[in-house]
């Protein structure tokens, strides 16, 4: 077994590629407001490494709303194929602009020109609205690159606590959980 919680996951999300029919980078992002009401909701994982976990969306968004005035979140992986689940803990902050270029660039077009034309979580009076925004920005952009928007990036947790569940028979778990100290990660076994 290996020491690194990286490594560890890069191994787990490995299998989860290869077992999971739907979406294995699929995460929680859990986010709290400034006087902690919680909220939670599905996003895609769009990169990870020694850095921390990446993920992109509409900075006007609820979501990047609460990481810029908390500047701390929560990820839940949950892999039922494989029973197992990672929880990761830590603070956020921006990705870098050439990052956000990087990703936006390998977006599909359609998802490029959706970026543009979304207010993400902002009230929609009918969804023709969307559709015809839409249809503005594909006119817009009708024939050259689609740039990334300047209401549109991504954010990387830093982990400081990462835990490995792992299904036991008779609900007898394995939890194994990662701390960050100032000189690597400690190593820990939680009841399950």
């Amino acid at each position: 077994m290996t020491d690194d919680p990286h490594s560890l996951f890069t191994a787990w999300a490995a299998e989860a590629r290869a077992s999971e029919l739907n979406d294995s980078n699929a995460m929680a992002l859990a986010t709290t407001t400034a006087d902690h009401q919680p909220s939670v909701r599905m996003v895609l994982l769009k990169g990870h490494d020694e850095r921390g976990f990446v993920w992109y969306t509409n900075l006007e968004s609820r979501k990047a709303e609460e990481l810029i005035a908390t500047k701390k979140a929560a990820l839940l992986f949950h892999w039922k194929s494989l029973r197992r689940q990672v929880r990761i803990e830590g603070p956020v902050s921006r990705v870098s602009d050439a990052e956000g270029d990087a990703y936006f660039a390998t977006r599909s077009r359609d998802s490029q020109l959706g970026a543009w034309a979304s207010d993400q979580s902002r009230p929609l009076e009918n969804r023709g609205v969307f559709e015809a925004r839409y249809e503005e920005v594909q006119a817009r952009f009708d024939g050259q690159d689609v740039p990334r928007p300047p209401h549109w990036s991504g954010f990387r947790l830093d982990p400081q606590r990462i835990e490995f569940w792992n299904d036991g028979e008779h609900r007898l778990h394995h939890r194994r959980v990662f701390t960050r100290t100032e000189s690597g990660w400690d190593e820990g076994l939680l009841y399950p």
